[in-house]
């Protein structure tokens, strides 16, 4: 017994059309999931430039700390 192509794709054709109930929430999940995917690799891109940034904020600001403790104690010293 001998099975034509034409009549397996018929019957794979008739078996897709039949089972498809479950196919929505599946594409919904996975369209969740790319989503998901998308935006922590943004999130993920986006925190090192935030974290740079933070990072050249505190070294400015400890920069100018350090120059205005040193300044001032060169002025009390100089007082006495």
């Amino acid at each position: 017994m001998f099975l034509s192509p034409k009549t397996v794709f018929q019957a794979i054709l008739r078996f897709l059309r039949k089972e498809n109930q479950g196919a929505d929430l599946a594409e919904y999940c996975l369209i969740t999931a790319l989503i998901a995917l998308v935006a922590l690799g943004i999130l993920w891109h986006v925190s090192g430039g935030v974290q740079g940034m933070w990072n050249h904020a505190n070294t400015t600001l400890v920069a100018g700390n350090s120059a205005s403790t040193s300044s001032a104690g060169d002025t009390q010293s100089a007082g006495r």
